[in-house]
């Protein structure tokens, strides 16, 4: 494998091959950890044990620090203090490749959207916590959406990070302080979305996870969801029926809970899962339930990551999703066949 980015721009679009630094060899498994809203000054009681995982990648899915500031002074004093944390530098130093985008914390400003006028600065502070070179074409673009490819033996895995702040639009809030659907109001901007489509519609993976700050499928709770822009998350559904993207796994954090969620697509000719994972730090301990018509399985308020394991069998290629917590403890597994 590479011991370096490379840069693969085409079609206008930027493909980040990212080396998965833990050794990987023909026929052996790749195990990708994720998690989200994470305080540098609180206890970290996780990275010992997803670094006992042995992960190729984790993904930051936003809200790596609680930046909530226009100053870049303060944000970087955040980063570096989470740079610093003695168990997440060991994982880096053991050879896990870090990859992540962002959502609101980090983007400077609590359910901040397109209108926020320091995103470009802080734009550079979140690339430079992942640490992103100097010269890459993500420091170019407007947003840190980006894509990623690793190899499950012979297989293949595209990871596809979204910017879901960037190109935000404006929601508004009712006298409850509930968020009130923008009907026809978009989330991704349309260089994104093409640049989405291209990834999806020229792809040869066998499997393609999707991540966003914020949750897909969920559509009752009354927080921050792609529910609500209906417009754009029925475009993202058209989207994957008319790419006809191989194994499309969804991943989210923001809502300090897991879970597990699985719906039916229609245009997809198999079921759409998406794995929440958020509360490495701070999970919503009062949420003893809420509803969600697609769970599998429980709601997790306990601290918290998730585990992507895959394992290529002939022809065929599963993963096995977990939400896992200190200690080893496992709250919730389920085995999927993707890459038919």
């Amino acid at each position: 494998m590479k011991t370096a980015l490379t840069y693969l721009l085409a079609a206008g679009s930027l493909l980040l091959t990212s080396p998965a630094a833990t050794a990987q060899k023909a026929g052996t498994d790749l195990r990708i950890a994720f998690g989200s809203c994470n305080r540098h000054d609180l206890p970290q009681p996780l990275w010992d044990d997803i670094a006992k995982d042995k992960p190729n990648v984790w993904i930051w899915l936003g809200d790596n620090i609680y930046g909530d500031s226009d100053d870049p002074a303060v944000l970087k004093a955040k980063y570096d203090a989470q740079l610093r944390q003695p168990d997440y530098l060991r994982l880096r130093e053991q050879g896990t490749a870090v990859i992540g985008t962002w959502d609101d914390h980090d983007y400077g400003r609590n359910d901040g959207d397109k209108t926020y006028p320091f995103k470009a600065q802080n734009q550079q502070l979140a690339l430079d916590f992942l640490q992103e070179p100097a010269g890459s074409p993500r420091r170019q673009q407007e947003g840190i959406y980006a894509a990623y490819e690793y190899k499950a033996g012979k297989k293949k895995v595209k990871v596809i990070l979204l910017d879901d702040r960037y190109f935000q639009d404006p929601l508004t809030r009712d006298a409850q302080r509930v968020y009130q659907p923008n009907p026809t109001g978009d989330i991704l901007g349309e260089a994104q979305w093409q640049w989405l489509q291209t990834q999806l519609q020229n792809s040869d993976a066998d499997a393609h996870i999707i991540a966003s700050g914020i949750q897909f499928l969920p559509q009752e709770h009354r927080f921050e969801k792609w529910a609500n822009f209906p417009a754009a998350r029925q475009r993202l559904f058209n989207l994957l029926a008319s790419t006809k993207a191989k194994g499309v796994l969804l991943i989210s954090g923001d809502r300090h809970i897991g879970e597990v969620s699985k719906m039916t697509v229609p245009g997809v000719s198999y079921p759409v899962y998406e794995v929440t994972s958020s509360g490495l730090t701070h999970p919503a301990t009062q949420n003893t339930g809420e509803p969600n018509q697609y769970r599998l399985g429980p709601l997790v308020n306990e601290k918290h990551y998730a585990l992507f394991q895959f394992e290529p069998k002939g022809k065929c290629l599963f993963v096995t999703a977990s939400l896992r917590g200190d200690e080893g403890k496992v709250f919730y597994s389920e085995k999927i066949e993707v890459g038919k």
